[in-house]
């Protein structure tokens, strides 16, 4: 049950336990103060003689020690209170003796009696008289009628022998519509606290319930929840470079949605995508539980792949920090990756040899640096080191790695090397910085503005075989990454969510290839992507957008929908 948590059962406690103290506290005061009240307390049982029974050092006081039967004397100074809110008068005294209370000193025999009481009530000494029962034998001391208002008291001051300190002293009596109960032990002119002892510990409950109540909604996640959780496996694969993303969300997903198992293994966009193909037509129960991420559309003549649409991603060109150059053009990095630069310096660099660090063909950064920088594919691999020719009639030194993480490493140990990478990675990494292209920066604010024409830059897509269920964990994925939580770790990669209102426009102009002839960049600030395209057919062939607006022409899918 998913209201079962323990911020709620705090809430519903708190609450609870509210109704019934409020109930409590309302009872008493129709009921328990109205009952007349006398509480009684020993404020003082001390040693006055030898008091070698109780093993206490010898004390004396005048001559005790010196009465017969005064070794051993105790003084007690026992306090007596009306602690109710109605005055006590004679007739509510209910016993049958004359007098009203009385008073037993365990295993001690009483030797003499002294009534004190405050100085605004000393017409109280009058019901202090042997007519009106106060008197004393052996242990029982036999007390008076004495009427008293709300919190007046009175006090004996009683001397005894044949006993040890702390033997038991109990008063009674009867009071009508009353009672007489012993109270906490104070020290001498303490009054009876405002509050009782069961007020206080349902205050202090209650407090302890909303603080804890507070720091749960405090500290608690804001997020909103993810919708429409569902169960099950699913395997998240394709570009590496997206991966980080992926991983974080998938994270994400696992700790909001209980039984949800998602396992994240990125081989490079083309090879997500061989891989979710070949999944989909082994399947024998319609679309498989997986979702390729792929670095731009995926190839033409695969009709049954459904794509989602889910972030502009911007890609950079780095280079190792010896080679201080900040900008290139375009036509200078096709120069570059068509082996006619061989050395750093004819750009104005270092005297240093280029080294080009690549990309397997698997890779959708690879791609998309085709696409929309070179305008076509890279020359032959010539090195397996990135440090040396294996063929003595390459131009320039050119490898091929497996990963991002592979990528920029190299780079940034090999003097002279030349590499590219998703951008937020690139400028976590150290020993190796970014170029410009043609004077613009590789910026996801800049081209969010629409003030920037950068060209490194494509739509990541999601992709599944078909349209799985609504109710598939890859459809509540999907949803989760593009419309829900994921948007917020997509932005944090440096990335731009396709579903925000400027990722609607840009992702819809980003997914029509570009148009201008190879060499030539339009400026038009219509369009925010004009890179230079490959002369003949794209690498890629573009499918037509679907209409979630025919404004936008951009295709993203509803809940359960790919």
């Amino acid at each position: 049950m998913d209201w079962l948590n323990a911020e709620n059962l705090v809430a519903v406690g708190t609450a609870f336990l509210g109704i019934v103290a409020s109930g409590v506290m309302v009872w008493y005061e129709r009921r328990v103060p109205r009952r007349k009240r006398i509480g009684y307390r020993v404020q003082m049982d001390n040693p006055i003689g030898d008091d070698v029974r109780s093993g206490r050092p010898n004390r004396r006081l005048g001559l005790f020690d010196e009465a017969p039967g005064m070794d051993n004397a105790t003084l007690v100074l026992l306090r007596i209170e009306n602690d109710g809110s109605q005055g006590i008068a004679r007739d509510d005294y209910t016993g049958p003796e004359r007098h009203g209370l009385t008073a037993v000193f365990t295993d001690r025999t009483i030797r003499g009696v002294s009534v004190t009481q405050p100085t605004d009530t000393d017409h109280l000494m009058d019901h202090f008289t042997a007519d009106r029962g106060f008197d004393y034998e052996d242990n029982t001391l036999r007390i008076p009628r004495v009427p008293l208002n709300p919190r007046e008291h009175f006090k004996l001051l009683v001397l005894l022998s044949g006993g040890d300190v702390g033997h038991g002293i109990r008063l009674y009596g009867g009071i009508r519509d009353g009672e007489v109960h012993p109270n906490r032990s104070a020290t001498p002119d303490d009054t009876p606290p405002l509050f009782s002892r069961a007020a206080r510990l349902i205050s202090i409950l209650l407090t302890v319930c909303v603080i804890t109540l507070a720091t749960m909604v405090v500290v608690g996640d804001d997020a909103p929840p993810p919708i429409g959780c569902e169960r099950g496996t699913l395997t998240l694969t394709g570009s590496t470079a997206f991966a980080p993303v992926i991983r974080e969300v998938a994270r994400k997903y696992e700790r909001d949605c209980e039984g949800a198992h998602l396992t994240v293994d990125p081989h490079g966009s083309t090879a997500g995508i061989r891989e979710l193909t070949a999944a989909g037509v082994k399947s024998k129960k319609g679309s498989p539980p997986m979702v390729a991420l792929s670095d731009g559309p995926k190839p033409a003549g695969l009709e049954e792949l459904r794509e989602n649409r889910v972030a502009v991603s911007v890609f950079a060109l780095v280079v190792n920090d010896d080679v201080r150059l900040k900008n290139l053009t375009t036509a200078d990095v096709r120069r570059l990756y068509l082996g006619q630069i061989p050395n750093w310096r004819e750009l104005g660099g270092p005297d240093l040899p280029v080294i080009l660090v690549s990309r397997d063909a698997n890779s959708g950064t690879r791609q998309v640096f085709q696409r929309r920088v070179l305008g076509r594919g890279e020359i032959a691999n010539s090195s397996v080191d990135c440090l040396h020719k294996d063929d003595p009639t390459a131009s320039v030194a050119r490898c091929e790695l497996d990963s991002t993480d592979q990528v920029l490493a190299t780079v940034a140990a090999t003097p002279g090397a030349i590499g590219y990478s998703e951008l937020n990675v690139a400028d976590r990494a150290k020993g190796l910085h970014p170029l410009n292209l043609d004077g613009d920066p590789p910026s996801v604010d800049a081209i969010e503005d629409g003030t920037s024409d950068y060209p490194y830059r494509e739509i990541e897509y999601a992709y599944t075989y078909g349209r799985p269920p609504a109710d598939s964990l890859a459809s509540s994925f999907l949803t989760y990454l593009t419309r829900g939580n994921g948007q917020d770790v997509i932005r944090t990669h440096g990335h731009l969510p396709c579903w925000t209102s400027e990722g609607l426009r840009l992702c819809a102009r980003e997914n029509k290839a570009p148009s201008s002839s190879p060499g030539v960049r339009s400026r038009a600030p219509s369009s925010p992507l004009q890179g230079a395209p490959p002369p003949g057919p794209p690498a890629y062939a573009h499918p037509p957008p679907d209409s979630l607006g025919q404004e936008a022409g951009l295709t993203l899918n509803p809940p359960g929908a790919t």
